[in-house]
């Protein structure tokens, strides 16, 4: 019996390149595999739906079903997460040490309904008191390549929302002083973004958290956040013909988290019997900093869906149902 073939397409990393390179593979189906950036690959899939399997952001998900008419249900597979309001970037000689001090300012994000800008909303109300209106938002992507443009989202009436001219970006917004901070940095040029690599290594930017990391360790110790990034998502359709699909490819991603997992153990090995890293730190190799499944998630993705509705993209709170295939629900 000949395999299922499925187009699939991720921004790969270290958790998702056994199924991007075939070294794990989903039983029943073929992968043809593609590797592209995240931003674009939403965009591509809103606008023309390209591939059967891909990586997708949960606002565009919930805003979709919101409307009822999504093609897509999603798999509680979680390649990537970030402490996204941590990212927020300032000039060296910027005033603003704390996201207080933002506000009444000019902020650039590379679009105002991207997962991490909605990440970053969300915390900075819960944690420090400061609403979306209380800042003034800048977004670098053009119209025509604008996630939330291509199903006709648009940002609140009360929120200040402006578009970067074509002949800017938000770092050199930034670096010229017409930014106070710009939030989630883009590394790569796509067909979305147009911040350099070289522009982000500039001497003259800084995070607006001294200690970053500190900053994303109060965060989850405090509320147990670790902010889900994207998802996985497969085209309904294929779904409704071949409910199986669901599971086999949520085992195969699975399979190569696992594997990456403990290629990490063994790496580490050598500075635990060297001693360059202490031995009590051996233990903490058997936690899983990123799972799978929605039970061990579901702290971050009820926030995800809280924010949507309070930040105006979805008109109600959803359920984690309505945007995950069914057979998954239970994981």
């Amino acid at each position: 019996m000949s395999s299922l073939q499925l187009s699939i397409a991720l921004e790969v990393n270290e958790v998702t390149q056994p199924v991007h390179d075939g070294t794990v593979t989903a039983e029943g189906i073929e992968l043809v595999s593609s590797n592209v950036h995240s931003g674009e690959l939403i965009w591509r899939q809103i606008r023309f739906a390209e591939f059967d399997i891909a990586q997708m952001s949960l606002p565009a998900l919930l805003i979709l079903a919101d409307r009822g008419d999504s093609p897509w249900l999603a798999l509680p597979v979680f390649p990537q997460r970030l402490f996204w309001h941590t990212r927020v970037m300032v000039r060296a000689d910027s005033s603003c040490f704390h996201p207080r001090d933002l506000v009444g300012r000019n902020i650039g994000v590379p679009e105002y309904m991207m997962t991490g800008a909605v990440w970053m909303r969300g915390i900075f109300r819960d944690e420090f008191g400061i609403a979306a209106e209380d800042l003034r938002w800048h977004q670098e992507r053009p119209e025509e390549r604008n996630i939330g443009a291509a199903f006709g989202y648009r940002p609140p009436a009360n929120v200040h929302v402006e578009r970067i001219p074509p002949h800017k970006s938000l770092m050199t917004m930034l670096i010229g002083g017409e930014l106070d901070a710009a939030s989630i940095l883009i590394s790569d040029t796509t067909l979305l973004d147009r911040s350099r690599p070289e522009l982000q290594r500039s001497s003259g930017i800084r995070p607006l958290f001294e200690d970053p990391v500190a900053e994303s360790l109060r965060l989850y110790r405090k509320t147990g956040l670790y902010p889900i990034n994207h998802c996985v998502a497969v085209r309904r359709s294929v779904l409704e013909r071949h409910p199986w699909v669901a599971l086999n490819l949520y085992h195969a991603f699975l399979a190569a988290k696992e594997r990456a997992v403990t290629q990490t153990a063994e790496r580490l090995d050598p500075y635990f019997r060297l001693g360059l890293l202490p031995p009590e730190g051996r233990a903490t190799l058997n936690a899983d900093p990123f799972p799978y499944g929605l039970k061990q998630n579901r702290i971050s993705l009820e926030a995800m869906v809280r924010y949507c509705h309070d930040q105006g993209l979805t008109s109600r709170r959803l359920g984690l149902e309505d945007i995950f295939a069914v057979n998954t629900l239970a994981l």
